[in-house]
């Protein structure tokens, strides 16, 4: 009688456990990244929206590890990349760039010392710049690569929308509640910033964000209509949210995302409804909408806002005024012209991504009490610091983005064409609040941005099962 060596079938056993574990590695390590993205983007947000060095530090070393599982299943899978990131190309570059202003060209000795010579005025800050952008890169394209199914899609979209609710309820409840320095966190204020953040546009950033992925989950969708309420709901606190903590920057935004909303909503070929199909290109349809949601914007903000509004509204009178003895030269009107003749003064290579700070004393007129770290206008920044050069990567970054958002909103339907939407509005209101302050360089905002990137990038997901869809 023969019977098979023991040890032989030990060996086949434990071939088959490898076999298996090494078909279960791919599934297990997209998770980790994925979640683990998940949960940074989350931490991100606690600790004034990370600000400080080290939690910078902390993050980018955070992503660039994850980056490291991204890179080692990729060269055992062979599969780097799922969607289109062409969004991220213009990105790409502004590092480069960045980059090769940091390096020192050349030296010359000056009283027996060694000066060194950089496009930039601050070379380590370039690079510090270029460094903190990679890793918002790398944390889009991850998110892009690992967002692998309409669940995960779910689980993205909603997990912005609960960190902007969770800010959003911190703000009114330290609003209402604090009396004396430190409110969870030992830098807050009484009266400065809002909710976590140490200034109250910074705030306004996350919240328009927050709606604008609400309002297209709620309003683009056509399962999932019983739960509209509690999307409106989170979409009315954040709102109320943002119009006490009296960004104007913030309301301009708003009343943008409300103008561009129903275009963005409507614009698909059809819309179903009690499966009749029905054209929604109706002018008169889109017109009644924007004058509704204006005539909504504008009453919350009059009832919410009442004597705050007025005030903000002279303050910014005062800033943008020609006269007046500010001589510290803290108007916005002040800095932008600063940053206008910086541009004028390097117009091809500008003066340096981070080296904004170093620059611009020599030609902010005003008396040294004050010195601006920001142009507190993104597009102009982008001028003084990157010459036509840096100007010429926005213009490639504006174009892309635009035709990959409405790729992605005709190719999709169902939950992902409702984030498509809302992700739009979103960067709708984003793009315009930079005219005025400088948001995305607050690390938590920059990171819900490049999250709102890979939304748009994702390839045409799979429909799934209801489950899929909208959470339980």
């Amino acid at each position: 009688m023969e019977t098979s060596p023991p040890s032989r079938s030990l060996r086949d056993e434990s071939a088959s456990t490898l076999r298996t574990a090494r078909s279960n590695l791919p599934a297990l390590v997209s998770a980790l990244v994925f979640y683990s993205l998940i949960i940074l983007i989350a931490l991100v947000a606690a600790p004034y929206g990370t600000v400080e060095p080290w939690w910078e530090a902390v993050f980018a070393c955070a992503v660039f590890s994850l980056g490291v599982l991204w890179i080692i299943q990729g060269l055992l899978s062979g599969s780097w990349i799922q969607g289109n990131a062409r969004v991220f190309y213009p990105m790409f570059a502004l590092v480069a760039f960045a980059f090769a202003q940091s390096l020192l060209l050349w030296q010359m000795d000056w009283a027996g010392n060694k000066i060194w010579y950089a496009i930039s005025s601050d070379p380590f800050e370039s690079r510090r710049f270029a460094l903190k952008t990679a890793a918002l890169i790398l944390t889009g394209i991850m998110l892009m690569r690992y967002t692998e199914s309409r669940r995960r899609l779910v689980v993205l979209v909603h997990a912005i929308i609960v960190v902007a609710v969770a800010s959003a309820l911190f703000g009114i409840t330290r609003q209402a509640m604090q009396h004396a320095p430190g409110f969870g966190l030992s830098l807050l204020r009484p009266g400065g910033g809002y909710a976590q953040f140490i200034n109250k546009n910074h705030f306004a950033y996350l919240m328009e964000m927050g709606i604008g992925l609400v309002a297209g989950v709620a309003l683009a969708r056509s399962e999932g209509r019983e739960r509209i309420l509690i999307y409106l709901s989170a979409l009315l606190l954040m709102f109320v949210a943002l119009v006490l903590s009296n960004s104007r920057g913030g309301l301009l935004a708003i009343i943008a995302q409300a103008i561009c909303a129903p275009a963005i909503l409507m614009d698909s070929p059809t819309l179903v409804v009690d499966g009749i199909k029905s054209r929604t290109r109706s002018m008169a349809m889109r017109t009644a909408m924007v004058m509704a949601l204006l005539l909504v914007v504008a009453g919350g903000v009059v009832w919410l806002g009442g004597d705050q509004l007025a005030t903000g509204a002279e303050t910014a009178a005062v800033e943008i005024a020609a006269d007046g003895e500010f001589h510290e030269g803290g108007r916005r009107r002040d800095i932008w012209r600063s940053s206008w003749l910086m541009f004028k003064a390097h117009p091809i290579a500008g003066a340096g991504f981070g080296g904004y700070w170093a620059e611009v004393p020599l030609f902010h007129q005003a008396s040294g009490r004050l010195t601006p770290q920001q142009a507190h206008n993104d597009y102009l920044e982008i001028f003084a610091s990157g010459g036509m050069i840096g100007v010429a990567l926005l213009v490639w970054f504006g174009i892309v983005l635009a035709k990959q958002a409405r790729k992605t909103l005709n190719a999709t339907e169902g939950f992902q064409r409702a984030a498509a939407c809302g992700a739009t509005i979103a960067l709708v209101g984003v793009a315009v609040h930079s005219i005025v302050d400088f948001g995305l360089h607050i690390t938590a905002n920059a990171a819900v941005f490049v999250a709102l990137l890979a939304v748009l990038s994702l390839k045409v997901l799979a429909p799934g099962s209801r489950s899929d869809e909208i959470p339980g």
